[in-house]
């Protein structure tokens, strides 16, 4: 079981998508954050990524303009932080098939289709801002 974060128009059709692979691959990108971003205490810094369920729910419009410095914030830090192994056979079956080879720890994260994590959240995040709908947790 994956988690899907999206945004849906006020007539239910879907504007912006991340699959982002299993909720242990979200915890183990929260994780990062938690140690590379915020010195180890969860939610210093960004407190909407680690602050919220990874399972249903939403960030309203409101959250996802906040986020969007969150992620700024994560870009930041986890550029400058050396690469770690992957967590999961498919991350290492898409680096494969992308050739991913990552320079740094922001770019061990990616969604299924082997684009860049913080780059897909942070469209999400606009997409909701831009139709004024919240992001939900599927």
């Amino acid at each position: 079981m994956g988690l899907y974060l999206c945004v849906f128009d006020g007539n239910g059709e879907e504007l912006e998508g991340v699959e982002l692979g299993a909720y242990a691959d979200f915890n183990f990108f929260r994780d990062a954050v938690k140690f590379g971003v915020e010195n180890g205490v969860a939610g210093a810094i960004c407190p909407l990524l680690q602050g919220h369920s990874d399972c249903d729910g939403e960030w309203t419009v409101e959250e996802s303009k906040a986020l969007l410095k969150e992620l700024d914030a994560i870009e930041k830090s986890l550029s400058e932080i050396a690469p770690v192994e992957f967590n999961s056979d498919w991350k290492r079956e898409i680096a494969k098939t992308h050739v991913l080879s990552p320079r740094n720890l922001l770019e061990c994260f990616f969604d299924i289709d082997g684009e860049p994590l913080v780059y897909r959240l942070r469209q999400l995040a606009e997409a909701s801002i831009n139709s004024n709908q919240s992001i939900l947790f599927q």
